[in-house]
């Protein structure tokens, strides 16, 4: 077993070199930059500047005292809330609608190796190439979606659906949901293909009901996958950037942390601060990681 083990350390080690290397560096330096206040533009003359970027206290002359930092900013706390509320809705969202498609394409019909193809293909286009697609077709004045529900008679004028605080979020939700969707189908239908049939036939047999048989015997059989999906999107979903950036740039209503701090990195020239909020996220992130691992009761090493 040492042997084993030992033999494992030695395969996986240029890995974790070139993972430390990529991301470990990269992270050590922003964490080191967040406590200092380095601009982009001379990196160089930094000064170590503690707690600063998180909170600082200033005391005027006259005795009043400011309160500053991260943690102080609305705007980062609203960039955090918006963060968090299109990953609880886009994740939960995409997570049934995966399970439904999973569970036709599961079943035996004609033409289902072509439906399984078709139902990849939002998540196979590019994410840049789909919001210019979905900007276009939900722009205000040509297109096709306000032409559509006029039509129907469901909205009685033209909207600008990325423009509107009120509907800026939900048109990147539904963006987001009908790209990603189909990762989580396919997840699931890989988990629901490995079930061993005889259980579902025996189930079948003592009279349970399709209902029954989901949620007594192919749920539980399926959840350790389904679970690995919904961390593997809930990832995704929290660092949300580039969706969010080409549809809604200036828009505080859907502005996300990532977005947040590479306008601070790169935009306001504050290049210490967005540090702070790269770290800030980066910790949010983990903590977020291990709840969804603990409530999903997770076996990383493959136990029970």
């Amino acid at each position: 077993m040492s042997q084993r083990v030992r033999s494992a350390w030695l395969f996986l080690a240029p890995m974790l070199a070139v993972l430390a290397a990529a991301a470990g560096w990269p992270l050590a330096r922003t964490v080191y930059f967040s406590f200092t206040d380095a601009s982009l533009s001379d990196l160089d003359a930094r000064q170590w500047a503690g707690l600063a970027n998180y909170v600082s206290v200033l005391r005027m002359p006259s005795g009043r005292v400011i309160y500053d930092g991260l943690l102080l900013d609305p705007v980062w706390w609203g960039a955090v809330w918006n963060t968090v509320r299109f990953a609880v809705v886009s994740v939960t969202c995409e997570t049934i609608l995966g399970m439904v498609v999973a569970l036709v394409l599961n079943a035996e019909f004609p033409g289902r190796g072509i439906v399984r193809a078709a139902i990849l293909i939002p998540w196979a286009i590019p994410t840049i190439v789909s919001a210019k697609m979905w900007q276009w077709m939900l722009n205000d004045q040509f297109g096709i979606i306000n032409v559509v529900l006029i039509n129907l008679g469901l909205i009685d004028h033209k909207i600008a659906w990325t423009a509107s605080a009120d509907t800026a979020m939900a048109a990147v939700l539904i963006i987001d949901i009908w790209k990603t969707t189909p990762f989580m189908a396919l997840l699931i239908l890989a988990a629901l293909q490995m079930l061993p049939r005889e259980i579902i036939e025996v189930a079948r047999l003592d009279g349970a009901n399709p209902w029954q048989i989901f949620w007594r015997v192919t749920l539980p059989l399926i959840r350790p996958a389904v679970m690995v999906a919904v961390i593997f999107r809930v990832l995704d979903a929290l660092r949300i950037f580039d969706l969010i950036y080409v549809l809604t740039p200036n828009n505080a209503h859907t502005k996300s942390m990532s977005v947040f701090a590479r306008e601070n990195l790169f935009e306001f020239d504050k290049f210490a601060y967005g540090s702070a909020a790269s770290t800030l996220l980066f910790l949010i992130l983990a903590l977020l990681t291990i709840l969804t691992i603990r409530i999903g009761r997770i076996s990383l090493d493959g136990g029970r």
